[in-house]
């Protein structure tokens, strides 16, 4: 179906919501085309294709959410649709105890793609699969080496959005990523590196360009050579010292103790059920030292390159950069424009989003960023007598409220004098979150600086997992807790 009929409907659903006595309406539609590969060895192991187009409506009736979706793309489901959300606004308004309001947003009419180069969806299959194939040959040539693995994810997404007060936007965003994973066994023992990134990589926005800039193949004899040697290095120590995190670490640690308990639906304990709450409240707003000076951090959808970048989120609001925390102090939130006027604000910042067509959008990380501050990690080495260096997460616990974690990672070095020494198994560190980031006293220059995507956050019920986008270089943490991961 093209555009234009699309608009067409979403405009026949907000005519349907209005006339039966909806103050607010808006209507989404969602194309999207997703493709997944993975191979192991010489071997295909998943893939998969698939395509999804359906439309959703969201609509305020008497101070009270409805929302109701379909994938049949006629005109009488899409206003069977609309009326459903309103009869469900309606039963929903015989239980709310303080109607919605929302804050102004200018009614925009704008189109926003992301920039691509190369259109990943058009590249030969065979082409794919002889890149993934390389990188694992040259993986498997270690004897060491059981597994080696290597995946591609491709997702483009095109969305029409319409509202009751003259909002028309379309947008056509593209994510593309790719990464190897390799596991060696010996005597018992099992060690895993990944490259660039674990958990499939590192995905971006943009095009098949992203995957070819990554050069698995060329990076895949090393990425084995690490995970053999960790089969005979020796384990992380227990103790108290600095550590050193590099930037796919720091990354995760930004989103799990910065990203989620910034989420003010969280703070405001609308997601409590199931997300969990934060441990800062609204009376911590400009007050609460989060973090060290060293520590400043935003929220922004406008960062070239993120899977948290586009134009306007789902309730067609303008995407735009918000500090979260200032030189160590939190100074804001990620808003949607009814949490928005719950404490005040004059404007959203523009964070709610939606996993597909048929889901109602909660508030959810763009690409939250830690700014960089000087010098390079050698920099940042050269400043310890003895720590840890660790790199590329494997794996994370922390609680609901974002407070107390436990943080394990696939490799770890000495450092010793400045420089980095023996390589370590089974790294893991713990910490309290503002007491962590108040150990900060070092995050490194611009030439470090990079963004990272996580494709795999969950929130809400019914569950959504979103991808969002990690602007980070490597940092310092004086003081930190390590130890062997289980």
């Amino acid at each position: 179906m093209s555009g234009g009929e699309l608009g067409g409907l979403l405009a026949d659903a907000i005519d349907a919501a209005t006339g039966d006595g909806a103050a607010y309406a808006d209507a989404r539609s969602v194309e999207s085309q997703r493709q997944s590969l993975s191979v192991n060895g010489p071997t295909v192991e998943t893939l998969d294709y698939g395509d999804s187009t359906g439309l959703g409506v969201r609509v305020l009736v008497a101070g009270a959410w409805g929302y109701a979706a379909t994938s049949k793309l006629s005109r009488d489901d899409a206003v069977r649709a609309a009326r459903t959300a309103v009869e469900i606004a309606h039963a929903s308004a015989t239980v709310t105890s303080a109607p919605v309001e929302l804050v102004p947003e200018p009614a925009h009419q704008s189109e926003w793609s992301t920039p691509v180069k190369k259109d990943p969806l058009a590249v030969p299959l065979e082409d794919k699969l002889a890149l993934l194939t390389d990188a694992t040959r040259e993986m498997g040539r270690r004897n060491e080496i059981r597994s080696a693995r290597a995946t591609m994810d491709v997702v483009k997404q095109q969305t029409s959005f319409l509202s009751s007060e003259g909002a028309s936007i379309r947008q056509t965003i593209v994510h593309t990523g790719a990464g190897i994973e390799a596991t060696a066994v010996a005597d018992g023992e099992v060690q895993q590196r990944s490259y660039p990134g674990s958990f499939r990589g590192h995905l971006g926005a943009g095009g098949y360009e992203l995957i070819e800039a990554m050069d698995l193949a060329g990076n895949a004899a090393q990425t084995a050579d690490e995970a053999a040697a960790l089969l005979v290095a020796p384990e992380c120590p227990s103790r108290v010292t600095t550590v050193v995190l590099d930037g796919h670490q720091v990354m995760l640690q930004v989103h799990e103790s910065v990203g989620h308990p910034t989420e003010l639906d969280r703070v405001l304990g609308m997601e409590a059920a199931f997300a969990g709450t934060s441990f800062v409240g609204i009376e911590d707003l400009d007050r609460f030292h989060y973090g060290s000076e060293a520590v400043n951090i935003t929220s922004d959808p406008t960062s070239p390159g993120g899977l948290g970048s586009y134009g306007f989120d789902d309730e067609g609001v303008e995407g735009r950069r918000a500090d979260l925390i200032r030189e160590g102090v939190l100074v804001g939130f990620q808003t949607s424009r009814e949490t928005a006027a719950k404490v005040g604000a004059a404007r959203s910042n523009g964070t709610m989003r939606a996993e597909g067509w048929e889901n109602f959008p909660l508030i959810r990380m763009p690409n939250i960023n830690l700014l960089p501050g000087e010098g390079s990690l050698d920099d940042l080495l050269a400043d310890v007598d003895d720590g840890i260096f660790m790199a590329t997460n494997k794996s994370w616990s922390i609680d609901d409220k974002r407070k107390n974690f436990q943080f394990g990672c696939e490799i770890a070095w000495e450092i010793k004098n400045g420089r980095l020494g023996r390589m370590l198994k089974d790294p893991r560190y713990t910490g309290i979150t503002p007491v962590f980031w108040g150990s900060c006293d070092a995050v490194a220059g611009p030439e470090e600086w990079r963004m990272w995507g996580t494709p795999n956050c969950g929130k809400g019920q019914p569950g959504q997992t979103m991808r969002v986008g990690h602007g980070t270089s490597p940092a310092r943490f004086r003081n930190v807790s390590t130890g062997v991961s289980t």
